[in-house]
């Protein structure tokens, strides 16, 4: 096999990343004071911007955002008149809310079987090092072949918009030729992916309202309605038995183009349960990346431990509704407020309270930062085709960013593959992954760069 320098410089930076990650891993930096200090946060944009100017950043910035929060910038120029590139990762994490679920301390990182485990592990600040090491093994070849641009977020989980206001504001600070977004996943470890959708979302607080106060059920129990039971019937009416999402208005029949996913691998990710059947109907590409989906994210009403056989005069939840790529999140939270509202049964008052929304993405994986990338990944991931995916979390920054610069190239990759099990307990990032997709995207800023030259741009 041809030896290459770029793969052998990566992996033998592997045990310093370790310890770096670990650093990074250690801020509990969740974007939310209510969860933890902003001063995680803020330290660990310091460490971010110290690596930065490390590695001879000319110019390095911790930002202060609109949201309260901050994102750390950093710019490497590269040869005249080569392109430039901006590298996107985001430094806040999704909460670790039960500690003692986690096999090891969430905000210490652990080594077990090939993987890192820790919060933040693969989404996002595995990316943070997955950028630092592709531009260390450059500048030990030469230099980065491009301008670069790194823009590391904040606020990202939290969908605040902070960053997009300021690139909004300051819309020069991160115009590029090309954007390479570390926030997404290959759709399986070992096989090459990039990420063609990213759903949108719109999220939205029900409160059902039937009586003054909570009624004993033996004395009023049949004639007085129960608003927690309204409330059932509101969201029982947001899905079909088969499980589909059903709003009137919103197409639920869309497909998806790219690679499936086999229903086998997503039982097998999603951890079915035996005997359990998958909702919608369609591929599960189709129902994942193409189609709307509901759901419930909690819903306030008394703990069975106590409870009491009681009308409830309120009730109230929090729903999210994902959106493919060619839904408009503006119009789906009309047409879903409209729907409550249709299905809030016996006269009972409803009031609806937007929550947030973002709109969904669809990259264009037609031009030359797409090809590069091609040629890129068949080097980190020998004999594997790179193949298009969907991801099911949005990241605000890209339609900005595609409104901001119509003829930047975006590519979405990324260490959340489903073994990552990001969000939730036990978050690892795969090492091999870490190492692939870094010498993949060092070999994508050399092709990019070459192909620019080439076409004289």
């Amino acid at each position: 096999m041809k030896q290459d320098p770029i793969a052998d410089a990566i992996a033998a930076m592997i045990p310093a990343a370790r310890t770096e990650l670990a650093e990074l891993v250690a801020f509990r930096s969740v974007a939310d004071p209510d969860v933890s200090p902003l001063g995680e946060s803020e330290r660990a944009a310091r460490w971010i911007a110290a690596a930065l100017r490390a590695e001879e950043f000319t110019d390095v910035s911790v930002v202060d955002m609109s949201d309260g929060r901050q994102s750390v910038y950093g710019f490497l120029p590269g040869p005249p008149d080569t392109p430039t590139v901006l590298l996107y990762a985001h430094f806040d994490v999704q909460p670790a809310l039960d500690e003692s679920a986690w096999t090891s301390p969430p905000f210490t990182l652990t080594e077990r079987d090939g993987r890192w485990y820790g919060r933040g592990a693969a989404d996002c600040k595995g990316a943070v090092l997955m950028h630092l090491l592709a531009l260390r093994a450059l500048r030990a070849h030469g230099g980065p072949p491009v301008n670069v641009k790194v823009i590391v977020e904040g606020s990202e989980e939290q969908g605040t918009g902070g960053l997009e206001d300021y690139a909004r504001a300051h819309p020069g600070l991160l115009a590029a030729d090309a954007v390479l977004v570390a926030d997404a996943g290959n759709v399986r470890c070992g096989v090459p992916t990039v990420t063609a959708a990213l759903r949108g979302i719109t999220m939205l607080r029900v409160r059902v309202e039937t009586l003054r106060g909570d009624l004993h059920s033996g004395q009023f129990g049949g004639p007085a309605p129960d608003a927690l039971l309204a409330l059932l019937k509101i969201l029982d009416s947001l899905t079909g038995d088969d499980g589909a999402t059903r709003v009137r208005g919103l197409s639920a029949d869309g497909t998806w183009p790219g690679v499936d996913y086999p229903e086998a691998d997503f039982r097998r990710d999603a951890g079915l349960l035996d005997g359990v059947r998958l909702t919608g109907t369609g591929s599960v590409g189709d129902r994942l990346w193409a189609r709307p989906s509901v759901g419930v994210m909690g819903i306030d009403c008394p703990p069975v431990a106590g409870a009491t056989p009681t009308l409830h005069a309120t009730a109230r939840a929090a729903i999210s509704l994902r959106l493919p790529p060619g839904q408009d999140a503006v119009t789906a939270t009309s047409l879903l407020t409209a729907h409550i509202r249709r299905h809030t049964p016996w006269g009972a008052r409803v009031s609806v309270e937007p929550l947030g929304q973002g709109e969904p993405f669809r990259a264009d994986t037609s031009g030359a930062a797409y090809r590069a990338m091609e040629e890129a990944m068949a080097v980190a991931y020998p004999g594997q085709a790179v193949r298009l995916g969907g991801f099911g979390g949005g990241i605000p920054l890209c339609n900005a960013l595609a409104d901001l610069y119509p003829r930047a190239e975006i590519l979405l990759i990324g260490l959340s593959e489903p073994e990552a099990n990001i969000h939730a307990v036990d978050e690892s990032v795969s090492v091999d992954e870490l190492r692939r997709l870094a010498t993949a995207e060092a070999h994508f800023l050399r092709t990019y760069a070459a192909a620019k030259s080439r076409c004289g741009a």
